[in-house]
């Protein structure tokens, strides 16, 4: 029985690595038009200005899908809202590679962001519903990432199929993203359930297996998939600490996504990169990313019990690190590669820590919408801060460009991004965690 009971605790992580698998796929699409628009850019004539238009198209169809995700995961459960998402945006993705003008890429990228928004929100939500408060710092900063590790891979294999499968050609390699797309929708289908409390409804556990785990979790947590729940929407309303997470959110995403939106743009057009050159040097910052990912998970989980201090650090040191980037002349790559590094880290040391702020501060009941609107507010940022850089970008006259303009753009907002991280008020998730032991031990 002890060994049935640590196999059902256990399936927790394969519903943790299944989400992972599945926004990794979700990266990919996203992170493909990125890595080959600058070839994009030349076959269709686009000016820096439409390329920044483009990416807030995205962003801006994200940030609504993000609001009504999170409203649907309560309501629905996460489950069904990550399959309309991941249908929406497989299908959007394979037909980028038809595009012919500036506006049906547009059309396309709102599509996009559509389906891709829907994913974030339940994803978050079921990690809730199946990890104990004390390992959701770890568990949010692995989820997390699939974003960064996606930034790390995507570029090298996208241009890899390029180069070797398809001549240098961009097109054919969004028809291939496809398939990911299948595979993750029959990885939801048969492994991911919504909570434990669905499990054992569907007599994949047993009432004691079921017990076992609820034991295990948060009082408010283990309900899962309850509508009802112990919270209602005006716990983070009316909390001024949901607002000034929501704006850091926002500053966070405008960093994130004003450096990835440009990045190999940058190196093409500020160093002269060649595509091969650009793929590692692009990978660069999320190999680093990965480890920055979990350390701040771990530092949150073992070492400051709050994401503060975290927070603090990333926002601090992403300061200077974009300022010297934006400024940096060309021919020096070493120079470049290890400010590239230290932008990789400092940008994504708090990724898994802000989520598993929110996730801490809020019942299980309105999580969803909490995620979703902190979210969507989160990605106002992504949308506004590639449409402002792409009218910072100098245009020189011999064909390069100039981003110093906009890399203090960037620092600016992680000045504020730092100064929002000093204004927020939590309890350090050990205390809590050791008060809910306490009650526990004494009803055993």
């Amino acid at each position: 029985m002890k060994f049935l009971l640590k196999k059902a605790w256990n399936y927790r992580l394969v519903i943790l690595i299944v989400l992972w698998l599945l926004y990794i796929i979700n990266y990919f699409d996203r992170m493909a038009v990125i890595t080959l628009m600058p070839f994009i850019q030349e076959d269709l004539n686009l000016t820096p200005i439409q390329v920044g238009q483009l990416t807030s198209a995205f962003f801006f169809a994200y940030s609504i899908a993000l609001l009504v995700s999170g409203i649907l995961a309560d309501k629905i459960g996460s489950k069904k809202v990550m399959g309309i998402a991941i249908i929406i945006f497989t299908a959007f993705t394979a037909v980028t590679g038809t595009i012919k003008s500036f506006w049906q890429f547009f059309i396309f990228r709102i599509g996009l962001g559509l389906g891709e928004g829907q994913h974030y929100a339940p994803a978050s939500r079921t990690i809730q519903n199946w990890f104990p408060r004390t390992e959701r710092g770890r568990a949010s900063a692995f989820f997390g990432t699939s974003w960064t590790l996606s930034g790390a891979i995507v570029p090298l294999l996208i241009t890899t199929i390029s180069i070797y499968f398809f001549n240098g050609e961009w097109r054919p390699v969004f028809y291939v993203l496809a398939v990911p797309g299948i595979i993750g929708i029959l990885l939801l289908w048969f492994l991911i359930y919504d909570s434990p409390k669905e499990m054992l409804r569907k007599n994949k556990l047993t009432a004691p297996e079921y017990n076992q785990i609820a034991e295990k979790l948060d009082n408010n947590q283990e309900q899962g998939s309850n509508k009802k729940g112990n919270g209602t929407i005006t716990d983070f309303l009316k909390d001024r600490n949901f607002y000034f997470m929501s704006i850091l959110l926002f500053c966070h995403q405008s960093i994130y996504w004003g450096t990835n939106t440009w990045l190999t743009t940058f190196l093409v057009k500020q160093h002269g990169l060649n595509i091969k050159e650009m793929g590692f040097f692009a990978s660069a910052p999320y190999i680093i990313a990965v480890f920055a990912t979990l350390i701040g998970g771990l530092l949150m989980d073992k070492v400051f019990y709050r994401m503060k201090p975290i927070a603090l650090i990333g926002y601090f040191g992403c300061i200077p690190v974009l300022w010297l980037l934006g400024s940096l002349e060309s021919n020096n790559k070493f120079i470049l590669l290890t400010l590239l590094l230290c932008m990789g880290f400092f940008v994504n040391i708090n990724w898994g820590t802000n989520l598993a702020y929110l996730q801490n501060r809020y019942a299980s009941s309105v999580i969803g919408k909490a995620i979703g609107i902190a979210s969507a507010v989160g990605h106002m940022g992504a949308f506004a801060s590639p449409l402002i850089s792409g009218y910072l970008v100098k245009v020189n006259t011999d064909g390069t460009q100039d981003f110093k303009t906009v890399f203090i753009f960037l620092a600016c907002i992680a000045t504020v991004a730092a100064l929002l991280a000093v204004l927020l008020k939590e309890k350090k998730v050990g205390n809590i965690f050791k008060s809910s032991s306490v009650k526990q031990e004494h009803i055993g």
